[in-house]
């Protein structure tokens, strides 16, 4: 079996698929995309494809070597997320063509399903306490919020005061035992950091995910030891050498790879063996399309330390188009007293509807996140 061909898809909300054609008709599909510039990364798929045109798809690994050693240059958003849906098109490619999910040539599944959260609120969420019962009340058991809106380095105790309230609020609407994720999204500095996980303590949130930047991980030691909250991290990491930084300090306790960034399901597979080494817990970031999803439950189906998978349907991103839009088998996404079953198809274990992503396409998108700014006019971190 040769590589023949890749075809890549812009589609809406804000996604990229990929395809990859072999000469015996199987094909595979992925999702290399950095949101905001879903088309550099295009850009780097094509660079990759005249390495790979020709090629036998079976050889997952040795490509990922070359993909990633073979440039020189090496790492970061653009070039890892380019590997990403690739490896993952390969993967979906082997195990059609075996007649197996991805998972089962890992090494099998360790667990039938796995629990998901889903999105309240916005990018500055209002009435988050209502739509959390809304949510709740459709069976999901833990739920995620943007925690924060903008903060300066050092910033008032009225704006904390502010955030507190309505992670307070969110609480008293869902009980005592449903999980909330706070998820900062490296808006808060250092100086700051310490002070909202001190006062977020008593609210016995699941986890608070990026309370700095991953750039500061050293101030991650002084977070953990002002909180007894879970820290959350890694969606803008992109490697096993980014995540061995962080692993060897000690200070996370969750680590959220994304597959569409880190080096799809070759590197995340390595990744969440390292995490299990420290004895640190796996959750996917994933509020991407159905292709990343599908990708992500093939290793949440074969990590042990894998406990919660992030999904995006009904994000506050998913205007036009959500997840469900562009597959056929639509059952396979099926979200049951708040978790989902691993997928049992071959491959990826999802049905890409070819002529709907055609058709979406023509329409593309040109996805760019809000600039932020300051009261006094400096940017702020979105």
């Amino acid at each position: 079996m040769k590589i023949t061909k890749l075809t890549t898809y812009v589609v809406p909300p804000r996604w990229l698929f990929l395809k990859i054609e072999t000469d015996e008709g199987i094909v595979g599909w992925g999702e290399p995309v950095v949101e905001g510039r879903a088309l550099t990364v295009e850009a780097a798929v094509h660079e990759l494809s005249d390495y790979l045109i020709g090629k036998d798809p079976f050889l997952i690994e040795d490509h990922w070597q070359v993909m990633y050693r073979g440039g020189f240059y090496r790492g970061g958003a653009i070039h890892m997320s380019a590997i990403s849906g690739i490896d993952q098109a390969l993967w979906d490619i082997k195990g059609k063509a075996l007649g197996q999910p991805i998972h089962s040539l890992l090494g099998g599944q360790v667990r039938d399903k796995i629990k998901v959260y889903s999105w309240i609120g916005g990018d500055r969420p209002s009435d988050v306490a209502a739509n959390a019962k809304e949510v709740v009340a459709r069976g999901f058991k833990a739920i995620k919020m943007n925690g924060a809106e903008e903060l300066q380095i050092v910033d008032t105790h009225e704006k904390i005061d502010a955030i507190i309230a309505n992670i307070a609020a969110v609480r008293e609407a869902v009980g005592p035992h449903i999980g909330i994720g706070a998820d900062f999204h490296g808006r808060v500095h250092r100086p700051m950091a310490k002070v909202l996980a001190r006062e977020l303590d008593p609210y016995k949130l699941l986890f608070i995910e990026e309370p700095v930047l991953s750039e500061n991980y050293e101030a991650l030691k002084e977070i953990a030891n002002h909180s007894s909250t879970p820290i959350a991290l890694g969606e803008r990491l992109y490697s096993r050498w980014d995540f061995k930084r962080i692993l060897s300090e000690g200070y996370v306790d969750i680590l959220q790879p994304d597959l569409s960034h880190a080096g799809g399901i070759t590197e995340c597979r390595k990744i969440a063996t390292m995490a299990e080494a420290y004895d640190v817990a796996l959750a996917p970031h994933c509020p991407l399309g159905p292709i990343a999803l599908a990708a992500c439950l093939q290793i949440d189906a074969v990590s042990y330390n894998a406990f919660i998978q992030e999904q995006s349907l009904g994000i506050h991103y998913n205007k036009g188009n959500d997840i469900l839009d562009y597959i056929a088998n639509k059952e396979v996404f099926h979200y049951a007293d708040g978790f989902v079953g691993i997928p049992q198809g071959s491959g990826l274990g999802i049905e890409v509807n070819e002529a709907y992503v055609i058709e979406r396409a023509k329409e593309g998108h040109r996805w760019r996140n809000p600039v932020w700014r300051h009261e006094d006019g400096s940017v702020a971190e979105w």
